[in-house]
């Protein structure tokens, strides 16, 4: 008498990328087998050297990277090389690390400008947002050009929210940043985070990265060397030795 196998309970993902291999030429592959998961609601951050394929990790999820092998699942539906704005109109919201803003409209017409693919939500939204970042409101009739770095930052935070993602990819948001203003980013990093939006967060203060964030991915060569709880990579040897550098044995992680 056979006996049926015990389900496999399976947790339930927004992003989930699957050994993922692919580069910008024919000739190099600058991402050679990457695995990541994002639950829904999780803060999750990509840390690593110089050139080990965090940010064209996140390129290859928007669909901005020739993918080789391996594949990207959104929500369960695979969509390994879906176009950048059609991935917008289906809840992933992305803030490049530069020109992230258009600095010639005001505050208020960039985060219209979030709303580009559905303008009926703009008003529910622009409310919504601004509560989240009073200063944006205060703000709302000045140039974009004319604000400081931390404060474009935030902009362009909240125009990728005006849709309502359900995942916000953001590309090294602390990159330029004097530490005051790289504080208050990650700090509006948790605010969003805590309303139920997933965060996938490529960032270059490593350290800073680990404290924040739920869990995180260091890569190396295109490839995952370690993974684990922020927690556990701020306290892990190899990682303060190999990744983290002086800083993080001078303050004890």
């Amino acid at each position: 008498m056979s006996t049926a196998e015990p389900a496999v309970e399976t947790r339930p993902t927004v992003i989930d990328v699957k050994e993922l291999v692919g580069g910008y030429t024919s000739e190099v592959n600058i991402l050679n087998g990457c695995d990541l998961t994002v639950a829904p609601g999780e803060f999750v951050g990509i840390i690593g050297p110089n050139g080990a394929g965090k940010s064209t990790l996140l390129k290859a999820v928007l669909g901005l990277l020739k993918i080789r092998s391996g594949s990207v699942w959104l929500h369960g539906e695979e969509i390994t090389g879906t176009k950048a704005h059609e991935l917008v109109g289906r809840g992933v919201g992305f803030v490049p690390q530069s020109k992230n803003v258009f600095p010639s409209l005001t505050v208020r017409e960039n985060l219209e400008m979030g709303c580009y693919l559905k303008p009926s939500m703009f008003r529910e939204q622009y409310e919504v947002v601004c509560e989240m970042f009073p200063k944006l409101k205060s703000r709302a009739s000045q140039s974009a050009s004319a604000l400081s770095g931390g404060e474009r930052q935030m902009v362009a935070m909240g125009r990728a929210l005006m849709l309502k993602p359900s995942v916000l990819l953001l590309d090294e948001p602390s990159a330029g940043l004097s530490p005051m203003l790289q504080d208050e980013v990650f700090i509006n990093c948790r605010h969003i985070n805590a309303s139920g939006v997933a965060i996938l967060m490529v960032e270059q203060n490593a350290r800073r990265c680990l404290q924040v964030c739920d869990r995180a991915y260091v890569l190396d060569q295109g490839r995952n060397a370690y993974t684990g709880t922020g927690r556990e990579l701020l306290a892990d040897p190899n990682v303060i030795g190999l990744y983290l550098g002086t800083l993080a044995r001078a303050t004890g992680g």
